[in-house]
């Protein structure tokens, strides 16, 4: 009996089992299958998520990649499927197709520094790489995580960042643009805080994720510093609709965001990122 081969373009229902308010315009949702099944992924990958009626996005996965009964999402409202997104609640109900893409390099990353740069919803996506590192320490030399928000309101996962930052073995820093309240850290863009980061660039991998222009200089800082360009990965956003290359929506040059990235490595895609209007 031939096995049948799922439908890459067919949503599986997928059931929200928590829905948590992150800040005033980001939202998670916890989301467990409909058919008592597994969901497996790997460190970097993205989903597309369907609310029935409204439309599909891609959204990167932001749980632990060794939890198989759920999986995680972190969502920012910011078109009209998000912010319809943004009302739903517990026991409501979405298609996901996926997982799709690349990853981030967690195992040639093994026997390396590790250091992590995020701006804004990019410590979404990055997330995975900080649970599997943390779940296999003995593998990895020192970790280091950088993150940048606009404002302390806007810092995502606070508790898990104060979890993280009250380690030995992890270097943690928090930044922000702009400062107020009762804020007592870091003022600033997140590249200010490369410089002051402790590992060894010649045994560094380095992972990015934010902003476009912000990861365009968090990478030259990271070369400033004397990490080698084959050595940093940055995950790249364009506007993703089948997922699968067919459509074309995601083509950047001669590559695919949504089949040959998000995850890319720095030095292959260095001249797309030197060239305007692609």
């Amino acid at each position: 009996m031939i096995a049948e081969v799922p439908n890459v373009m067919l949503p599986r229902l997928f059931q929200i089992s928590r829905a948590v308010k992150e800040t005033h315009d980001t939202f998670t949702f916890e989301l467990k299958p409909l058919d008592g099944g597994e969901f497996t992924f790997k460190p970097g990958q993205f989903n597309m998520v369907y609310l029935f009626g409204v439309g599909e996005i891609p959204v990167s996965i932001s749980g632990d990649p060794l939890k198989k009964t759920s999986i995680i999402h972190t969502i920012r409202a910011v078109g009209s499927v998000t912010k319809a997104m943004r009302k739903l609640k517990k026991g409501d109900i979405l298609g996901i197709r996926g997982p799709y893409g690349t990853d981030w390099p967690v195992l040639r990353a093994s026997g390396h520094d590790v250091a992590i740069v995020a701006g804004g919803i990019g410590l979404a996506p990055l997330r995975p790489v900080i649970y599997h590192v943390l779940a296999h320490r003995e593998k990895y030399g020192k970790v280091i995580l950088l993150y940048g928000s606009r404002t302390p309101q806007d810092i995502l996962f606070m508790k898990e960042l104060e979890k993280w930052r009250a380690r030995l073995d992890a270097e943690v820093a928090v930044t922000v643009d702009r400062a107020s309240g009762a804020w007592r850290g870091n003022v600033g863009v997140v590249t200010t805080l490369i410089s002051k980061a402790h590992f060894d660039p010649a045994r560094t991998i380095a992972m990015v994720c934010g902003p476009e222009i912000m990861m365009r200089f968090t990478v030259q800082e990271f070369i400033t510093r004397g990490v080698l360009k084959d050595k940093i990965y940055m995950s790249m956003e364009r506007n993703m609709k089948c997922a699968v290359g067919f459509c074309g929506h995601c083509q950047w040059g001669s590559v695919f965001i949504c089949k040959d990235g998000p995850v890319f490595r720095y030095d292959t895609i260095h001249d797309l990122l030197m060239q305007r209007e692609i």
